[in-house]
């Protein structure tokens, strides 16, 4: 708790510092702390974005942030704006840094820490963002803008990846700021986002803020499409924000599209990076194929696309097996999965229908731009991997719309209250959500409270690794587990040898290092052989 802290303390001034270029550069979103953090937590993520492209994001690199940051604090004079605010609000963010600094300080439980998380980030920090590299391990073909800002960080600052601690904090100061106290009633759920840097945290938490934002009527239409794409960057499933803050800008205030250019030329790097990494303009869809040779193979792909099918099943279901139902079979399966998921899939289309009731009632043009964006992001999901996982930002999105003009402070901050409070015995006594709620199968993972949480989080270390050749790579495989997360450099997760074999290709380094990328080749017999005893050696 105490080294999340002490991270929250160099977060929040180096974010300001940079959050006054933004300003200087682009104009600001909005008044007060809240936005100023989000504008240089936005500026800071998207010059490492490119600057990763040509070297790792280092020790060097995070202290020079770090001199430029809190340089720019202190001459900008914004400590004067945070004992403006601590004057008003110290108490209630007291409380509510100690509620935040707890749950963060809990070892990660979420998969995708260990198998896509913690491996893109080292790539980053190590090496940088490398050409070709989901021809290595697809899913370090993603990249996502989140995970380049904390890469930054894990040197020195933040090795234990808690950057998500500040997401949650930011969004603390936003609802205090703005006296939008209905967010209260959401903020214990996040909880769950906070001890690993989860791309769905600051996806949700900072669409809410733009969401807010134009609900109030914030006219600074620029800056807040700019943030919209940078959203997008961070989780592209949350489609549904430029959307929507296209047709806010052009349709309600009938703006000059002139204001689109610069969040258009930072959605022009976001496929740049997604072509250097992938091959393809936006993960891990296979069209605009431009022929890139490092593109990743299209078998490979298609094994990714069944994959997602079947998950989206919750894998009970072979590929063949779903390729065979008919148009009823696909939805009554889906609600019929059983557990925590088919309970989300029921709770998804009963919020999509109360939402479209709610914007024919309401009929404000604002509402209606918001459902259509909302229909057109839940019509992608639902015809590419309709996983509740990748829509459960709109139970957010339209909890708030329904009840952001109630005002209901106290009760919005007693339910908080309660939750977090029923939060805190789970998280520390996990056996209660482990027999109660047996479906809810990250429960699995919660680990409870362990006394060096007082002073850091505790770390999961595995190192245990093997070295292998085939061709010109010589690459690392995890031993008895399934993810390469602390696994050194290059490493390939277990599961895709087997994918490689099935295909018949494999990975191969582009030039001397790795910074130079990989293409993918086809695999001779001797090769096979060879892949077939290292797979063997994992059994």
């Amino acid at each position: 708790m105490l080294f999340i802290l002490f991270s929250l303390i160099f977060y929040i001034p180096i974010f300001m510092g940079f959050g006054n270029f933004f300003t200087k550069i682009f104009g600001k979103i909005g008044d007060g702390l809240s936005l100023k953090i989000l504008s240089g937590i936005f500026f800071l993520a998207t010059i490492w974005t490119f600057l990763s492209f040509f070297f790792p994001l280092n020790i060097i690199v995070e202290i020079s942030t770090i001199c430029i940051g809190f340089a720019s604090f202190f001459y900008f004079k914004n400590y004067e704006n945070v004992w403006v605010y601590l004057e008003e609000y110290k108490y209630s963010t007291l409380i509510l840094v100690l509620l935040i600094i707890f749950f963060g300080s809990f070892s990660p439980f979420i998969l995708d820490h260990f198998g896509y998380y913690v491996p893109t980030i080292k790539w980053i920090s190590e090496v940088g963002l490398v050409k070709g590299i989901s021809n290595l391990d697809l899913i370090l073909g993603q990249m996502s803008t989140w995970h380049i800002l904390q890469a930054g960080f894990s040197n020195f600052t933040d090795s234990f990846l808690k950057i998500n601690a500040v997401v949650l904090l930011v969004y603390a100061i936003y609802i205090l700021e703005k006296k939008t106290w209905i967010h209260f009633c959401l903020f214990p759920v996040l909880f769950f986002f906070v001890q690993s840097p989860s791309p769905d945290l600051p996806a949700i938490v900072f669409s809410l803020m733009v969401l807010q934002e134009i609900l109030l009527g914030n006219k600074k239409v620029a800056q807040l499409f700019l943030i919209s794409i940078f959203i997008f960057t961070i989780k592209p499933t949350l489609v549904w924000l430029p959307i929507f803050t296209l047709f806010y800008s052009i349709f309600y205030l009938k703006v000059n599209l002139k204001f689109s250019i610069v969040g258009v030329l930072l959605f022009i790097l976001f496929l740049i990076k997604n072509m250097w990494t992938f091959g393809y303009p936006i993960f891990p869809m296979t069209i605009l194929d431009l022929g890139i040779s490092w593109k990743s193979n299209p078998a490979l792909m298609q094994l990714s696309s069944e994959m997602a099918k079947m998950k989206t099943y919750d894998m009970q279901f072979s590929y063949s097996e779903i390729q065979e139902f008919t148009f009823w079979g696909y939805i009554e399966k889906w609600f019929l999965i059983g557990g925590i998921k088919s309970k989300m899939h029921y709770l998804f289309i009963i919020s999509l229908i109360v939402f479209s009731v709610f914007t024919f009632i309401k009929k404000k043009k604002i509402i209606y731009y918001l459902w259509v964006a909302i229909i057109i992001k839940s019509i992608f999901v639902l015809l590419f991997s309709a996983q509740y996982r990748f829509f459960i930002d709109v139970f957010f999105v339209i909890f708030i719309v329904l009840f952001f003009e109630l005002k209901i402070k106290k009760l919005a901050i007693i339910f908080s209250s309660v939750l977090s409070f029923c939060l805190i015995v789970l998280f520390t006594f996990p056996k209660i959500i482990q027999s109660q709620i047996p479906s809810f199968r990250l429960g699995e993972f919660f680990t409870g409270f362990q006394k060096e949480q007082w002073y850091q989080p505790p770390e999961y270390v595995w190192k245990k690794s093997k070295e292998y050749t085939i061709g010109n790579l010589t690459f690392n495989i995890v031993q008895n587990y399934p993810f390469s997360f602390d696994t050194d450099l290059p490493a390939i997760s277990p599961s895709y040898l087997r994918d490689y074999l099935k295909i018949g290709i494999f990975p191969k380094k582009i030039g001397d290092n790795l910074k130079q990328g990989f293409i993918y080749i086809n695999l001779s017999e001797k090769e096979k052989v060879e892949l077939k005893e290292i797979i063997k050696n994992q059994e």
